[in-house]
């Protein structure tokens, strides 16, 4: 048997997984995926998990089943690609493999400021969205809560909260000089504008020195403070940092044009991991799954892969709140019910596939 491991449950890695189940998989193919949750979680909507605003359940999906296809559920150790296995917490016995796909997603990256790891809630994690929904929803009236990081998942945080505790005191954190950076100037206004009218409280040009635990200390102002959220920017998973691989200066490992890594071409790179002139997203994964599932179906197959084709991008969509919202639709600026209304259409279909 020619064994298959996909590290990770997440968009990339169940894209990859069902897209070979449909095609049909030869019958000497053994597929293991291996993931810390018994489920796939969507992430982009970890946000209302924090806040409170969606139910646990809302977010998870159970994985295929299939007779070619099983399930090892733990933390992953150590990824030892010259043994050509995978070590887990508590398990003696490692997962071998063939073939490999590491699809382990990103943490949050706390750029050696001090306390920040030690102070915050995130929400890279449904595990760690459930802690910082328990955090915020625990708050007396009038609690005060900062999101450190003005990109999308902290806007969409800070909306959130807002709209789920209108008696708290929200205040955003924002490097830079308007929100949403890497957005259009329509869509950055229209977020300005709503946080004006919401009551919550912007600062740009932030730099935030350290963090403590009631408060956060930004640009020598030290604010008081009961829950601090971390959204200032993610890095790859650490178990890939430490890999022996040539990476970019994101520390994202470097692929051929197949999704392989040059010195170990059995190894695929999936997502937040992989090397890409793109911003990571969950539709950025999915797509690359897609393009990892052809060129596997391929080789498992014994035939010639073809290059896969140049990505293209559908666009962004961001909420604020359940009925508002802002996003690039059809390479255009669009703010208003629309973009909240097309990112719920989107989570209907990932349910639904």
């Amino acid at each position: 048997m020619r064994r298959l491991v996909i590290l990770g449950g997440g968009y990339g890695g169940v894209k990859i997984l069902n897209k070979l189940l449909d095609g049909g998989l030869p019958d000497d193919i053994r597929i293991t995926l291996v993931d810390r949750n018994p489920y796939h979680s969507l992430k982009t909507e970890f946000y209302a998990i924090a806040a409170g605003t969606k139910a646990d359940r809302e977010v998870r999906m159970e994985f295929p089943d299939h007779e070619q296809v099983d399930y090892v559920y733990g933390e992953v150790e150590k990824i030892a690609v010259d043994h050509r296995h995978i070590e887990l917490r508590d398990v003696d016995e490692p997962v071998e493999y063939d073939f490999l796909i590491i699809g382990l997603g990103c943490e949050d990256n706390y750029h050696g400021i001090e306390g920040a790891e030690q102070y915050t809630e995130s929400v890279q994690t449904i595990s760690r969205a459930r802690y910082a929904s328990l955090a915020v929803g625990d708050l007396k009236a009038y609690g005060k809560v900062a999101i450190v990081g003005a990109g999308l998942s902290g806007i969409e945080v800070a909306s959130e909260v807002r709209e789920s505790r209108p008696d708290l005191n929200v205040r955003l954190l924002d490097r830079g000089e308007t929100v949403l950076s890497a957005f259009d100037t329509k869509i950055q206004n229209y977020v300005e504008e709503w946080f004006v009218k919401n009551d919550v409280e912007v600062i740009h040009k932030a730099n935030v020195e350290y963090v403590e635990k009631d408060g956060v200390c930004n640009n020598g102002v030290c604010f008081v403070n009961d829950v601090t959220v971390w959204t200032a920017g993610v890095r790859p998973n650490y178990l890939v940092r430490e890999l022996p691989f040539a990476k970019d200066r994101q520390d994202k490992v470097i692929l051929n044009d197949f999704y392989q890594v040059p010195s170990h071409p059995e190894v695929y790179v999936v997502g937040d991991c992989a090397s890409s002139i793109h911003s990571p997203s969950a539709q950025l994964a999915g797509q690359q799954g897609e393009q990892i599932a052809d060129v596997l179906s391929a080789i498992l197959n014994d035939n010639a892969p073809q290059k896969p084709k140049e990505i293209k991008l559908k666009g962004a969509l961001g909420s604020l709140g359940k009925s508002d919202g802002f996003g690039n639709m059809m390479q255009q600026p669009v703010t208003g019910l629309l973009p909240r209304l097309a990112k719920s259409g989107v989570l209907w279909l990932n349910k639904r596939h």
